[in-house]
């Protein structure tokens, strides 16, 4: 099987992220629904940041005159047997995403495109931020006692990146 090109991977790449966007979604109506408004909101903050990643490589994609095409997503987990759960996915979720990021990276810099690489060095950057902050919530909620002290946790701390950052990307249609 041939190796896919960064522009293929890329494309790739925009279905993953609309594809977290959504699982954010159930992962935040999972804690709405157990009554608890931090984790909630914290996930739906998530999944708006997850979009706007898909539209800042459609922008990009837009700008570079390659061909764009948005991807219909599969299925996402509506279900979880407790609390914890949801954060495991995230993590993981978080890692598989800087899996692709590396690999979209390696693919720029094979095809000699530094336009590429210097595009998904902001990506390398915003996933470090974003499986440390999953790393740390997954760790809090193994020593909570309960789940308050989560929800206490969310409400005192920055969990996240949290702020505009000047040096993203532009987003196709703007971040909201």
């Amino acid at each position: 099987m041939a190796k896919k090109t960064f522009n293929e991977l890329l494309s790739t790449q925009v279905a993953n992220e609309f594809a977290a966007s959504q699982q954010y979604v159930a992962v935040a109506v999972y804690y709405d629904g157990q009554d608890l408004p931090q984790l909630a909101a914290h996930f739906y903050r998530q999944s708006l940041e997850e979009r706007n990643h898909a539209m800042m490589m459609v922008q990009y994609m837009l700008d570079r005159n390659l061909p764009v095409a948005i991807p219909g997503i599969g299925a996402v987990r509506n279900d979880f047997a407790d609390a914890k759960e949801p954060i495991q996915l995230a993590l993981e979720q978080e890692k598989e995403v800087t899996r692709n990021v590396e690999e979209l990276f390696r693919a720029a810099r094979a095809e000699n495109d530094p336009l590429g690489e210097q595009f998904m060095l902001w990506f390398l950057k915003e996933q470090v931020e974003e499986v440390a902050a999953m790393t740390t919530l997954l760790n809090i909620t193994e020593r909570a006692e309960n789940l308050f002290d989560i929800e206490n946790y969310i409400a005192r701390e920055t969990v996240g990146g949290g702020g505009h950052d000047s040096s993203a990307p532009p987003t196709a249609g703007g971040a909201i």
